[in-house]
């Protein structure tokens, strides 16, 4: 690498924490500030950095347009699998990623419960929105003229006893998801299968897949399932974080 080179991407690094002066990054750089405000004005052309009228520098527009292309290049599944295969050897249970497609669900990345019974579902498969974990957390972010629309054209199909099936009963499933942050499919798509999901988000914030844990009650029962939220939760958040998503407070 050239010295030039490792300077301007350590100015950049130093512009992290938020806006120098030319003294300060002099320093930090130890070079004279001739060098530095050579290097300055290179950024800035290219709007890597910009200065205000008290001629402190901060990162400039440029750098934000290069971060949102890397994180719109991340594939999210790439992203999801080690989390994945982590949580599925910690929980011994099946772990599915899934995306929306219209008025379905599809999952993109599933890793079978080592033992026991083995799930129907399969990478590539659609499922419906209105009786899934994945299908709930999905459907709860979209904004509301569009949660409606989605909500008010499903069919509704009856799977099991538990099936929610009508437009009002699931807007208010989506408002518990909305407000708890994640959901719950309790023997609602197949008999005796249930099912914890989490939210995965990108950079900005949408939610841009959802994470499940599957477990048929042979395995464990409905309250045993919910008792795996909090790791299901963390595989969830660790995957937003690799997406460029940070947490308030975190």
């Amino acid at each position: 690498m050239s010295q030039s080179l490792a300077r301007a991407l350590q100015l950049l690094g130093a512009l992290e924490a938020g806006p120098r002066s030319l003294d300060d990054l002099a320093g930090i750089a130890e070079v004279h500030k001739t060098t530095v405000l050579r290097l300055l004005r290179t950024l800035e052309a290219d709007r890597f950095v910009v200065h205000d009228e008290q001629h402190r520098y901060r990162l400039g527009s440029r750098v934000f347009e290069l971060a949102n292309a890397a994180l719109a290049q991340r594939d999210v599944r790439q992203a999801a699998r080690p989390h994945l295969e982590r949580l599925n050897a910690d929980t011994g249970q099946t772990v599915h990623l899934a995306t929306r497609e219209g008025s379905e669900v599809v999952y993109v990345d599933k890793i079978d419960a080592p033992q026991g019974v083995r799930m129907y579902s399969r990478i590539g498969l659609r499922a419906p929105i209105h009786c899934t974990a994945v299908g709930k957390v999905l459907a709860a972010d979209l904004p509301t003229r569009q949660r409606d629309e989605l909500l008010a054209g499903l069919d509704y199909l009856r799977f099991t006893p538990n099936t929610i099936t009508t437009p009002a009963a699931l807007a208010d499933e989506l408002d518990r998801v909305t407000a708890d942050d994640w959901a719950q499919d309790h023997e609602e798509h197949e008999a005796f299968i249930n099912c914890v999901g989490v939210p995965v988000r990108d950079g900005s914030g949408r939610v841009v897949a959802a994470l499940s844990v599957s477990v048929p009650t042979l395995s464990l029962d409905h309250d045993g399932v919910l008792a795996l939220l909090p790791r299901v939760r963390a595989a969830g958040s660790a995957v937003s974080s690799e997406l460029g998503w940070a947490a308030a407070g975190a």
